[in-house]
């Protein structure tokens, strides 16, 4: 965040919820999305988790689906289109267009000799928290590079995910390193809730 290195927690219960925690400036934010609802919270901003409008919330809700959206496109509503190939960070990868059933289009890399994620990209239409008030270009890329892959419970999952995006004049984003990473443990029932 800013260049610095915060610790933080991802917890995910599959079409349910999805809970991003981050300890900064001494306080715990978080960005909370559920099946109906998303809030926010930055301290540096507010004191109070912010609701965050239906618009934003149908766009996170694909972080609902643990797998991702490539898994089982067709039952969910969604189409693909193979566009052919493409070099990401120096690997020929497959690249894949994937429409939405709500229109918005996403483009993924997959890696032609591991069959890996890669990457995703895709043009950033959506509008966080109070990013409504600063300059942003509708026609900016966000792409996602997924790395370092480890085996966990017979999966492979990667452990560095870094996201670039392209925001109004400048650029934004960051990485995230997985330190630890557990599946089908118990979820906290106040996870489901802003306060």
């Amino acid at each position: 965040m800013m260049g610095n290195e915060v610790p933080g927690r991802v917890t995910k219960v599959q079409g349910k919820l999805s809970r991003t925690e981050f300890d900064a400036t001494g306080t715990t934010g978080f960005l909370l999305i559920t099946e109906k609802d998303g809030w926010s919270f930055f301290s540096m901003r507010s004191q109070t988790p912010n609701k965050l409008n239906e618009e934003v919330v149908a766009n996170l809700q694909s972080e609902l689906n643990i797998a991702g959206p490539l898994v089982n496109y067709a039952a969910k509503g969604y189409t693909i289109v193979l566009l052919g190939k493409d070099t990401v960070e120096g690997a020929t990868c497959f690249k894949i267009k994937l429409t939405f059933k709500e229109g918005r289009v996403k483009n993924y890399f997959i890696n032609a000799a591991t069959f890996l994620l890669t990457k995703g990209s895709s043009k950033i239409a959506s509008k966080i928290g109070r990013a409504e008030e600063r300059n942003m270009d509708p026609t900016a890329e966000s792409s996602t590079l997924y790395s370092d892959y480890k085996t966990v419970e017979g999966l492979l999952i990667p452990h560095t995910v870094e996201i670039k995006s392209g925001v109004g004049q400048g650029r934004g984003g960051g990485r995230n390193t997985f330190n630890k990473i557990e599946i089908n443990i118990p979820v906290d029932a106040k996870l489901y809730k802003p306060g």
